[in-house]
């Protein structure tokens, strides 16, 4: 079962930092895509300070950003630790001039602001030496100079034994990360893909996860074993089933790049999370923090503006549902739990007025939420006696328009309801 507070979150901030932040390049895949060696990548461990990392200012920007959960990389497929781990010394704590537990001042700081505590953690770790030891389901390929020495051995040999090792490392770390931070709310995996269900030692590796906390929600990188859906950086168009979050990122990149300026707009990011919760689901925002914790001051708007948004229109996020379909009203909706009020997402400002379709129940009222405005609406058409609704016109001017997503609230007579047929031939007027 999925707790209700992921239900009733809305949204999460994914935080991407490590060493990769240093020289602002992609996480780990630079070095395993062979765009800078192993070694020039693990030099960053040198530049790495965190001299400006303040977790007390993460969690009040994620507070601030409307946001009721985050998630970070406490490691990476490269293997750097942003926690004290006794089990390897690949951790900024023992590697880097930081010396600091990234992990345990992020914790301390989100509890403090009442945020749910997520933790990312990568299943694979390109710097191990017991990792390159099994082939994805255990097949070894043909061809061996296509394999990548930083995820199966070249020699084709699966080395059980290795692997059993490699195996307990994991449960070691993830046994500090869930045990050694106080309660963690959710577990974010990462590079289940390599290896098959059975080779992760499933169900019995969940059951192991989930005794640190039986509340415990695992995303679906688990080799089908996770709680809830995961789509990245693609959008869904159909409604994932279950519980669900969609990850994307604030420009194009998840750690900090420099040279990454393509940054979605505000008003495209709130469109976004409309999107997301007008389909059950999560947004989970990605920022990427510079090498020394600091926060890029466009990464910092976006949050704040949809933070301020979202205050704005509380009442239509929280404590609500899935709205009706697109089919009804294009821009998405939500709808109160009490399923008497119909709030819905009014994307550009319209010509005239904008037009519901379906609506079987009689109108209480109709205001723009964020001013409070009573606007006035007709309804045209409608075959009474088959008991199919006219289109609902609400007469909605530019001037009534929020500067991003306007929010009309429509307060109706009983429980919604939506009229889903075809229409009838009337032939007996």
């Amino acid at each position: 079962m999925i707790p209700e507070w992921f239900s009733n979150a809305k949204l999460g901030i994914f935080i991407h930092y490590g060493i990769y932040a240093v020289n602002g390049i992609a996480e780990s895949w630079s070095f395993y895509n062979g765009r800078i060696s192993y070694e020039d990548y693990m030099k960053q461990l040198n530049g790495f300070t965190a001299s400006k990392f303040d977790a007390e200012k993460w969690a009040d920007l994620i507070e601030k950003s409307g946001a009721k959960y985050a998630v970070l990389t406490t490691k990476h497929h490269d293997g750097v630790a942003l926690f004290d781990t006794k089990y390897s010394d690949l951790s900024v704590m023992k590697k880097t001039p930081a010396k600091r537990d990234i992990v345990k001042e992020y914790a301390q700081a989100l509890r403090e602001h009442n945020i749910r505590v997520g933790m990312y953690y990568s299943l694979i770790d390109w710097s191990h030496p017991d990792y390159p030891s099994v082939y994805t389901d255990g097949k070894v390929p043909e061809d061996l100079s296509t394999v990548n020495r930083f995820s199966s051995p070249t020699d084709g040999v699966q080395d059980e034994e290795t692997w059993k090792k490699f195996l307990e490392f994991n449960n070691h770390q993830l046994a500090e990360v869930l045990g050694n931070y106080g309660k963690v709310d959710l577990l974010w995996f990462d590079g289940d893909w390599e290896r098959s269900a059975e080779q992760w030692g499933l169900p019995e590796f969940k059951d192991y996860l989930k005794s640190f906390n039986p509340e415990l929600i695992i995303n679906s990188r688990l080799a089908g074993h996770g709680d809830y859906k995961t789509p990245e950086q693609g959008l869904p168009i159909t409604r994932p089933e279950g519980a669900w979050e969609f990850c994307t990122t604030v420009n194009d990149s998840w750690g900090w790049q420099a040279r990454d300026t393509h940054y979605k707009s505000l008003n495209q990011i709130i469109r976004m999370f409309t999107d997301c919760i007008s389909m059950g689901g999560n947004l989970l925002l990605d920022i990427g923090p510079k090498e020394d914790g600091s926060i890029d001051e466009r990464q910092e708007a976006l949050l704040l503006g949809l933070g301020k948004w979202i205050h704005t229109h509380e009442e239509a996020v929280f404590g609500t549902k899935e709205g009706i379909m697109t089919r009804y009203w294009t821009g998405g909706s939500t709808i109160s739990e009490d399923n008497k009020t119909l709030y819905l997402f009014v994307h550009d400002n319209p010509k005239e007025s904008i037009c519901l379709k379906g609506l079987c129940n009689k109108i209480k009222k109709i205001t723009v939420l964020h001013s409070g405005k009573e606007l006035t609406y007709d309804i045209l058409g409608g075959v009474p006696w088959f008991n199919i609704p006219g289109a609902t016109w609400i007469n909605l001017t530019a001037q009534d328009c929020h500067e991003n997503v306007t929010v009309v609230k429509i307060e109706l007579e009983g429980e919604i309801e939506m009229y889903g047929g075809s229409g009838a031939v009337v032939t007996h007027n």
